[in-house]
């Protein structure tokens, strides 16, 4: 996690990704390639962004109204797909570039396509299920740069975000979406609210840091981030209270 930015008021959440940005880009340079985003972030604004910044931009593209899309699908149609490697089940791609259709965008870009088949053994009633799932990604990325398999990787990386960051926070770290959003609110307790939130993050990725830098593998292997974080809780309700047993080094 390099930073946070909140989405406010009016504002919509492609800008405030650019407003965030311009920080990050200035603090870290060289930290990172691409941008990545779901298919709010196949945006004009962000794929520009990128391009004046010496990135490239990923994004999922659904609309089906978009004339890029219309146009991807019918060349999709005229090509045969790559059967690329899957640990379960099937994995089709097809990957063009040279797609001019988005003039808003300042370089051509590159439709990468993927139906994607797994075979699950479901237990009640037992029985096999396939079950299929078709993803479309637009990128700057060039061939040359990420084959079809590295482009999939990425697009389905983005999941990362939401599960690490975003689930974490309100499942383990009590950070519910009533800390952003409150219409009873005033506007000093949206601030208080807003502090809450940015404390618990900055809290969740130095505990992460510790976590996966600071402890030895046998220890991580040992014991989860629960596990651990509990432990710490304990420890300092122990130094409060001085009513629990300290945890074993």
């Amino acid at each position: 996690m390099l930073d946070a930015e909140p989405i406010q008021p009016g504002k919509d959440e492609v800008g405030t990704a650019l407003r965030l940005l311009d920080r990050v880009v200035r603090a870290y340079p060289r930290a990172f390639d691409v941008l990545l985003g779901d298919a709010l972030y196949a945006d004009s604004r962000f794929f520009n962004y990128a391009l004046d910044h010496g990135k490239d931009a990923l994004a999922v593209l659904k609309d089906e109204r978009r004339d890029l899309l219309q146009d991807a699908y019918a060349l999709f149609g005229q090509t045969p797909p790559l059967d690329l490697p899957a640990t379960n089940g099937r994995v089709q791609a097809w990957d063009l570039e040279g797609f001019t259709t988005w003039p808003q965008v300042r370089k051509s870009v590159r439709v990468v396509r993927s139906l994607e088949t797994k075979t699950l053994h479901r237990q009640l009633p037992p029985h096999v299920e396939e079950q299929q799932a078709d993803w479309v990604w637009v990128t700057t990325l060039p061939k040359a740069r990420a084959g079809s398999a590295a482009v999939l990787h990425m697009g389905h990386g983005r999941w990362t975000i939401e599960n690490q960051g975003f689930n974490e926070m309100v499942n383990q770290r009590y950070a519910d979406p009533v800390y952003k959003h409150e219409p009873r609110a005033i506007p000093s307790k949206l601030r208080a609210r807003l502090n809450f939130w940015l404390l618990a993050m900055a809290c969740l990725h130095v505990f992460r840091a510790f976590y996966g830098r600071n402890l030895k593998p046998a220890l991580r292997r040992a014991a989860n981030m629960v596990n651990v974080a509990r432990r710490i809780a304990a420890e300092l309700h122990n130094d409060i209270t001085g009513n629990l047993p300290r945890a074993p080094p």
